[in-house]
């Protein structure tokens, strides 16, 4: 009983004066939050791209000429896609010196809220089973070879209610023949089907229609291409854009490349924007308790006058505004987890890079974190002021 009166007392202390008390509750809170959301969102997003990379089973992408950015965000975003090449143009690539395999994929579609997909969209890709390599690494079991038509290999968010239970896409019904494992990337949203089967899809819905484009027929968006062993990915890319028209490649390193260098530029946005509401909430708290102290200057003389040591006036002085701030920093992380959860599509369609949440051990570090950072930063910048004050003469501040 007596801690619960201890810590009665404490909260009335704390919010004695209840609008300074809710600005030292808001900057903890603040802090907290935003140290939080920053650290899951360049922590997931670090981890999505490293999984990619080291998944992604193509040397060298194949795209139409201008189409970079597009094909980038088809691949990594599910981004899409306006721009296409004929279907024969992987036949060419295939034929220049230096490729093994040349795999060409069509983007189809993003379904928004489809009950089929744990995220909040699922993306339609069509592949040739025939020269498919890349999704040998997350299909051991079921290979793309084994495809068939109106069948489909799922990535590890797609599942069905039922074992039995077509997937309807736009009303067009696909049998799920496998899962793929998890790989952090948007393959673990996307459907894959046979080019007959993205034909029939075409033919039978209104799919291309909906999104404002009509799919050229016996077109690709893209061309996965495996090099030889020992052949130069650098210099295959640049015989293919010198030997086929109308087509750029770009080597794994270079797609990954200018993602990275996009996040970095965004991630240290996102760093300077939490810099800048770190120093400013410590501001306010140091101006906020500044004020309590020196309302409390009398007070804190005559405890002084007492006996009462430095250390102990500090301790009754911090013990209220750290109770405050650990109050604040646990609603800030879990109001930042809740919005992260929630609007998870649409933040990373803002940043333009996916992101994965990170384990139930990284959350927790993530929590200590922010907790550390706010509670550190409030008692830091609440120690300036309280300090100051009960350093004076208690005389002197029993007269002020």
């Amino acid at each position: 009983m007596s801690e619960v009166a201890a810590f009665g007392s404490l909260l009335k202390l704390a919010v004695r004066d209840p609008l300074r008390s809710l600005l030292l509750f808001a900057c903890a809170l603040l802090v907290a939050g935003f140290c939080f959301a920053v650290a899951v969102i360049i922590n997931g997003a670090s981890a999505s791209l490293e999984a990619a990379e080291e998944k992604y089973g193509a040397d060298l992408v194949v795209f139409a000429e201008g189409a970079e950015r597009d094909t980038q965000g088809a691949l990594l975003m599910g981004a899409p896609v306006r721009a296409w090449m004929p279907r024969s143009t992987a036949g060419a690539v295939a034929a220049v010196s230096g490729v093994a395999t040349a795999s060409p994929q069509l983007y189809l579609a993003t379904v928004q809220g489809s009950p089929y997909s744990a995220d909040s969209s699922l993306v339609v890709v069509a592949i040739d089973p025939a020269t498919e390599f890349t999704l040998s690494a997350w299909s051991p079991d079921t290979p793309a070879s084994g495809l068939g038509d109106r069948q489909t290999l799922g990535g590890m968010s797609i599942s069905v209610p039922n074992q039995d239970e077509p997937i309807s896409v736009y009303g067009y019904e696909l049998d799920l023949a496998g899962t793929l494992e998890r790989t952090g990337t948007i393959v673990d949203r996307t459907l894959f089907v046979t080019f007959a089967t993205a034909a029939d899809m075409l033919s039978r819905t209104a799919l291309p229609t909906e999104q404002g484009f009509t799919i050229p027929a016996d077109n690709v968006s893209s061309i996965l291409v495996k090099v030889t062993p020992g052949a130069d990915p650098q210099q295959v890319a640049k015989d293919i854009g010198l030997q086929v028209p109308g087509v750029s490649a770009v080597t794994r390193s270079g797609l990954f490349d200018s993602v990275s260098e996009q996040m970095r530029g965004e991630q240290a946005i996102m760093l300077v924007v939490l810099a800048v509401v770190l120093a400013l909430s410590l501001a306010v708290i140091t101006l906020v308790f500044s004020m309590v102290v020196n309302e409390r200057r009398r007070e804190i003389g005559v405890m002084r006058a007492l006996g009462a040591t430095r250390t102990a006036v500090l301790t009754s002085l911090l013990s209220s505004v750290t109770l405050l701030a650990l109050v604040g920093a646990v609603v800030g992380i879990a109001i930042s987890a809740l919005v992260l959860l929630a609007f998870r599509s649409a933040l990373t369609n803002a940043f333009d890079f996916p992101f994965t949440f990170p384990s139930t051990t990284g959350v927790v570090v993530f929590v200590v974190a922010g907790l550390a950072v706010a509670l550190c930063g409030v008692l830091a910048a609440a120690s300036v002021p309280a300090y100051r004050v009960t350093g004076q003469d208690p005389a002197l501040s029993m007269r002020e």
